[in-house]
């Protein structure tokens, strides 16, 4: 079993965590899940999060292979586009990018012929698809239900789950976006419940509930096959389904959903400025009621 080090960073502001992955004897990483500043109300962003990352890369004289999302974020904008601009690596998600690409170019009004003539993702993994980082042999594992394109990734004894789950104390993630469903993400989580129940479970987001004062990156397949609140070893489908479902029909939407998904699934480019030289952003107005 390979150990790669793994670096955690954490958006208090999106209680995402972004993590480089590195082999330690190569020096050779990956960034998973990064994470742009962006101020809704002025629609500025930042790199203050993405900074932080570049700064350990280069201080550690990391060499950046691949810049992984493991979904199409709907609570964050991607910094990927910057990381590649500094660090170099490649940008890369699921094949399945198109679903997601597709239902939401038809919410935005955006023409498809955009994604499907310039796919800026610089690789799109098949399900399963297995790749390298330095040394570390690693693959990915496909995770719908959140969205229909999720991929957890496997390296050495490590597995970044995304949004599939959360800490054990907090549960799975929601199925109510377009093409998510809670039956799939059920059958995803056996998934990772196959895994060696030792293996080390990374996630995309933390959230305190009562009774925990910190806020955490990691558990293991272990303690979330026992202790998960919402999909443990003992909970059956159609108990899981109808608790999701119930659960999820109380969320509101995510602040920056209608902002990140437009960047997001076109792997963190901006829209092309207008005639005045400004970018700018569309909102589907009185469309998610």
């Amino acid at each position: 079993m390979q150990y790669p080090h793994v670096q955690h960073f954490f958006d208090q502001q999106t209680n995402t965590f972004s993590y480089v992955v590195t082999d330690p004897v190569s020096q050779r990483c990956a960034i998973i899940d990064s994470v742009l500043d962006y101020d809704a109300p002025s629609a500025t962003t930042k790199t203050t999060q993405a900074d932080l990352i570049i700064k350990y890369v280069r201080q550690n004289s990391l060499s950046v292979e691949w810049i992984l999302e493991t979904h199409v974020h709907a609570d964050h904008l991607t910094a990927s586009q910057y990381l590649k601009e500094q660090l170099g690596g490649k940008i890369a998600m699921s094949k399945k990018i198109a679903i997601v690409q597709e239902s939401f170019s038809a919410i935005y009004n955006l023409d498809m012929k955009h994604f499907n003539s310039s796919q800026i993702f610089d690789h799109l993994f098949e399900d399963g698809e297995q790749f390298q980082i330095g040394g570390v042999a690693a693959y990915n594992i496909p995770t719908p239900g959140h969205t229909p394109a999720c991929l957890s990734y496997v390296i050495g004894n490590a597995v970044f789950v995304g949004d599939t789950l959360f800490m054990p104390d907090y549960g799975t993630a929601r199925c109510d976006f377009p093409e998510g469903s809670s039956e799939t993400l059920f059958d995803s989580v056996q998934k990772l419940y196959q895994l060696d129940e030792k293996f080390r479970v990374f996630l995309c987001h933390d959230y305190l509930p009562t009774g925990r004062e910190e806020y955490q990156s990691e558990s293991s397949i272990q303690e979330q096959k026992k202790n998960n609140i919402h999909l443990n070893e003992h909970t059956g489908k159609t108990e899981f389904v109808e608790m999701r479902n119930r659960r999820d029909a109380t969320l509101s939407m995510p602040k920056l959903i209608l902002p990140a998904i437009q960047i997001n699934m076109d792997g963190g480019r901006f829209p092309e400025p207008e005639a005045n030289g400004i970018r700018y952003l569309k909102l589907p107005l009185n469309y998610f009621k």
